[in-house]
């Protein structure tokens, strides 16, 4: 599809304009024009994802505007007070976190807390959620990843781009921006550089995430303690294992022996640094620690009641469904006297998995 779009500003006189045409020896005019003349794939294309890129002022909002008018203009305000699990109007909460979990927030006690107190990172995947939640077939997001650090940057293009290919978010989605090293982790199927004018159809292929996994000290712990959404308390007897990426500590894990089980040991924590989730690397760290496990003639398992976990897990060749409970539970509010209880966690799912081998 071709988009030819004019755009006009009127510039109103004044001395200091005057002035400025003076010192820059520039014409006079009442108005700023600008044109543009670009192909852009239609929605009646076979696509999936679309970036459109180029520097600050070279049109990019507003061919994406004229182009995907059908999208929603989303409000960016957000109660100062409510939980942002509160936010996302009337969808289910098992929807709620399932997207959540698919844009890389997966931190369930960081659902509970207000939208102001969160990181950079957390409000900007908190907003790419709400985005992908509106109406529609089709989700534009203007200024993507212009406010975060170059890591969270990369960590969520790759998050929403794979749960898109994988069919858990069933929407088109449209990033603009300004940041050209987004393109090769969101991986789009086709991108259109502003800056040159040029469209580019086929998708890229995302650069490879090499971690290392180390054995490290108890006192690592306290870097994750705050992101676990259970128990932040770690048993003295774990063996504890850092994951390094370029680097950097990015994700936690440990495993006990079981008492009076020869040979069973259980994961006990795993914990992936907020500004890195939604890249498979829980998943990674549980396969990695199932092969140290048995390299030493070792079994393990996992207990889980992390959606985002039993996903993975349940589609991971490497890993086996061992059991699986549904739990629930009372939650009073108010005084004991007044008799008052809500149902809270009905039904929630806690699953235990059985590693089983190296996956080929």
């Amino acid at each position: 599809m071709l988009i030819d779009l004019t755009l006009r500003c009127p510039i109103h006189d004044s001395f200091r304009v005057r002035q400025i045409a003076g010192l820059f020896d520039l014409p006079p005019y009442d108005q700023s024009t600008e044109h543009f003349h670009v192909e852009v794939p239609g929605l009646d294309e076979p696509w999936q994802i679309g970036l459109i890129v180029g520097p600050s002022g070279s049109g990019k909002s507003s061919v994406a505007r004229r182009t995907f008018s059908c999208a929603p203009e989303l409000s960016n305000t957000w109660p100062p007070e409510r939980a942002v699990i509160d936010c996302f109007g009337e969808h289910p909460i098992g929807i709620i976190t399932q997207m959540l979990a698919a844009v890389g927030f997966s931190s369930p006690p960081a659902w509970l807390k207000p939208y102001r107190v969160l990181s950079r990172g957390e409000q900007f995947r908190c907003e790419l959620a709400r985005a992908l939640l509106a109406p529609g077939e089709l989700a534009v997001f203007d200024e993507f990843t212009s406010v975060v650090d170059r890591s969270v940057a990369r960590a969520a293009s790759a998050a929403v781009g794979k749960s898109i290919r994988q069919g858990r978010i069933a929407k088109r989605f449209v990033a603009v921006t300004c940041h050209y090293d987004v393109a090769e982790w969101l991986a789009p199927d086709w991108v259109l550089d502003m800056g040159s004018g040029r469209l580019a159809r086929g998708s890229l292929r995302r650069p490879a995430i090499r971690l290392e996994v180390v054995r490290c000290r108890h006192a690592a712990w306290g870097l994750f303690r705050r992101h676990h959404y259970l128990s932040r308390e770690l048993n003295r007897a774990a063996h504890c294992y850092l994951v390094l990426w370029q680097g950097e500590p990015v994700a936690f894990g440990a495993v006990l022996a079981q008492p009076g089980r020869a040979g069973q040991w259980r994961i006990t924590r795993i914990v992936v640094l907020p500004d890195y989730q939604g890249l498979g690397i829980g998943h990674r760290l549980a396969s990695a620690l199932g092969e140290i496990c048995r390299g030493e003639r070792r079994k393990l398992s996992i207990t889980t009641s992390h959606p985002a976990m039993i996903a993975a897990l349940r589609h991971a060749s490497d890993w086996r469904v061992s059991g699986v409970k549904k739990l629930g539970f009372r939650l009073h509010r108010g005084p004991r006297s007044a008799g008052l209880a809500a149902s809270a966690s009905r039904g929630r799912s806690v699953v235990s998995f059985q590693y089983t081998s190296m996956r080929v």
